[in-house]
């Protein structure tokens, strides 16, 4: 039977008789009683409060210690409003007053922002990029806007479908990747500058742009026609590199021989009128020695240089001495040695005479001169 039903004469839990009194026992005469059967009752009573305290300020004390990591900045709020930046290290707070949240500064995200996009030729085409940022103002990127990330993205995607509409499908997929690339940077950089919210853009990057799959074959055709035309314009350059130095040098080359044929001749043409100036005294002296004695000089550097030598003998009859024969067989043959004809007397003479009659007569000559 429950302390409470009707019938019940027990004590009920708060020490009540008979049920008359069924409400809670008062809790000051509770700690009365407590405090009694230790000995006193405002003695004790004013020592646990001031125990009681002593922890609660111990806790409130420990709880305000907090690390802020090296890669972090701590933005502090006071009462709720922006106080101060905290720099790394072990610091402490009162708890309740102030509040922080700690940031990283040096951490790189990042966002992607793709779709379909229309060029403009008027193509669809599709785009990945990716863009690279860190946090360089902690208090701007928590409360300058709801959503520093949204934000970001929202703003690249943007930036790009800008880009991408003022840009033709061919530049896209070959030769303009990166002009796009760095036009949006600029893009979206400007962007959120207006917004102020404490990113900063490390870098962007074009992942992908490729035409729609029911076009690809014929894209993929031209794009390997352009590649083709880039290789090929490529080599021409290699090639005309290659051969410009070496025509340069062959020209520079003549040009040098020509100037020191140039130069040769001058100087062979200075020295002969030097000997020619040299020669004039002597032929004023003896002109009859002089013209002999400079033709048999012609005569003798003429025949120098030629292998026949051709004979008149006064008879009527010419011979000649094949002598590049008698060269050439006495080179051919070490061992056996070429067998030469002998001239006869009628045909030897002549010669020997001329030469001694031509030798006499100069020396005469030259003797008439002298005196």
């Amino acid at each position: 039977m429950a302390w409470n039903e009707p019938g019940n004469q027990g004590k009920d839990p708060w020490g009540n008789r008979g049920g008359k009194d069924q409400g809670p026992p008062d809790l000051d005469e509770v700690f009365r009683k407590i405090s009694s059967r230790f000995g006193g009752g405002n003695q004790f009573s004013g020592l646990g409060a001031g125990l009681v305290l002593l922890g609660l300020v111990l806790i409130w004390a420990f709880s305000g210690f907090y690390k802020i990591e090296e890669a972090e900045r701590g933005v502090k709020l006071r009462f709720g409003q922006f106080h101060e930046l905290v720099e790394p290290g072990l610091k402490w707070k009162p708890t309740f007053v102030d509040t922080v949240y700690p940031v990283n500064i040096q951490r790189v995200n990042r966002l992607t922002a793709s779709g379909m996009m229309l060029t403009q030729d008027e193509n669809v085409v599709r785009v990945e990029m990716e863009v690279q940022y860190r946090i360089s103002d902690p208090r701007k990127y928590l409360y300058s806007v709801t959503s520093p990330d949204q934000s970001l993205s929202e703003a690249m995607d943007s930036a790009l479908r800008y880009v991408i509409g003022h840009t033709t499908m061919d530049n896209i997929l070959t030769v303009g990747r990166d002009k796009v690339r760095r036009d949006t940077w600029d893009e979206l950089e400007g962007i959120i500058e207006s917004y102020d919210m404490g990113l900063v853009v490390v870098d962007v990057a074009f992942k992908e742009a490729r035409p729609p799959e029911e076009v690809k074959p014929a894209f993929d055709d031209a794009i390997a026609a352009q590649e083709d035309e880039e290789r090929y314009v490529q080599e021409a350059t290699a090639y005309s590199r290659q051969v410009e130095p070496q025509a340069r040098g062959q020209a520079e080359r003549m040009l040098q021989e020509a100037d020191a044929y140039k130069r040769r001749v001058v100087l062979e043409a200075e020295g002969e009128v030097a000997r020619f100036a040299q020669l004039l005294p002597q032929y004023e002296a003896a002109p009859d020695v002089t013209r002999e004695r400079l033709y048999l000089e012609t005569m003798e550097q003429v025949f120098s240089k030629t292998t026949k030598v051709m004979v008149d003998n006064d008879g009527g009859s010419m011979f000649y001495l094949p002598l590049d024969k008698i060269i050439q067989n006495q080179s051919g043959s070490a061992v056996q040695q070429p067998k030469m004809a002998e001239p006869t007397p009628s045909q030897t003479r002549p010669v020997r005479n001329d030469f001694d009659e031509s030798r006499s007569s100069r020396t005469d000559r030259t003797r008439q001169g002298r005196n």
